[in-house]
């Protein structure tokens, strides 16, 4: 048992280290890009290479392409996963440094939170919750505010606002999943969804004028680089890896990258990215932390007998 179970473990670390610390580098590795390349053209190009890999193994393992309709859920949450929130990401990570944005985005949880309130009705508004999406709330307002003395500049209000529609895109895409006819195959819908929103992102790009004057010529070996990290690593490997826990691990593990993730890029953008890290920057991020980490280790909530709905 003993030697059977040793390659499973080291495995499960692997892949952990992997969505923690894997994931949490790719808001540093986007910073780099941006720098160099328009930002929905610099998406497009990461997710339409991830999903054109992605999209092709499963397609060569036999797996079925998807319907008309599946295809309709596809593009609408295509549309709001990677245009609505790896869109404004991008763009916002050339007002905002990597490791706030990362902050930001971990925001997530909590606007799930409400969307499972307001769309999926699996969860109602506790004591518990309430605090922990005021935490939330008071640890952005911190990182935004201009009023608060805590030292170090406040950051970009037009990224932080990019940020926050970003991770209510997400929110609402993730409700909707559960709803929306999608291919049975996890792999199948992220491989269409990736590809599908790296040509949504291409249109996005071409729409804001990012394709005139661009030549890949002019794109330095660094952006290169941080493209190829964010293909394979952040995308490729950083999903298999995601993949595989969800077949091994408990949901509720597996999600803690949700709230490592943004240490991670905390750390490696003042270490590696000489971005700052003031009092400001560490009471806001502490404060969305520990909303985050309450809301993922909440029990849900199911709603009172009179709103529950008799399935068809």
């Amino acid at each position: 048992m003993n030697a059977q179970a040793q390659p499973v473990r080291a495995k499960t670390l692997l892949a952990f280290a992997i969505i923690y610390f894997v994931w949490g580098s790719t808001f540093l590795a986007i910073r780099i890009g941006v720098q160099a390349v328009p930002p929905f053209l610099f998406a497009a190009m990461r997710f339409l290479a991830a999903g054109f890999a992605l999209y092709g193994w499963v397609r060569i393992k036999g797996e079925r392409n998807p319907n008309s309709r599946q295809w309709m859920s596809i593009l609408l949450l295509a549309a709001l996963i990677f245009v609505g929130d790896y869109g404004l990401l991008f763009w916002a990570e050339q007002r905002v440094p990597s490791g706030v944005a990362a902050v930001m985005l971990a925001t997530i949880p909590a606007f799930m939170a409400l969307s499972e309130i307001a769309l999926l009705r699996t969860q109602r508004l506790t004591v518990r919750l309430a605090i922990a999406l005021l935490t939330g709330t008071c640890g952005v307002a911190v990182l935004v505010s201009h009023s608060l003395n805590l030292g170090g500049a406040p950051i970009d209000r037009a990224g932080a606002v990019a940020l926050i529609f970003g991770a209510i895109s997400w929110s609402v895409a993730s409700a909707l999943t559960r709803k929306l006819p999608l291919p049975a195959s996890k792999s199948m819908s992220s491989g269409a969804q990736m590809l599908a929103g790296g040509l949504l992102l291409t249109l996005a790009a071409a729409a804001r004028g990012e394709l005139r004057g661009f030549h890949p010529s002019a794109i330095p070996l660094e952006a290169w680089l941080a493209l190829l990290y964010l293909i394979v690593a952040g995308s490729i490997i950083g999903f298999t890896a995601y993949l595989w826990l969800l077949h091994h691990q408990s949901p509720t593990k597996v999600g803690t990258y949700a709230y490592v993730n943004p240490v991670v890029a905390v750390l490696l953008g003042y270490f590696a990215g000489g971005e700052p890290l003031g009092t400001r920057t560490i009471v806001g991020s502490l404060c969305v932390l520990a909303s985050v980490v309450m809301i993922t280790t909440t029990r849900a909530s199911k709603p009172a007998p009179a709103q529950v709905e008799v399935p068809e």
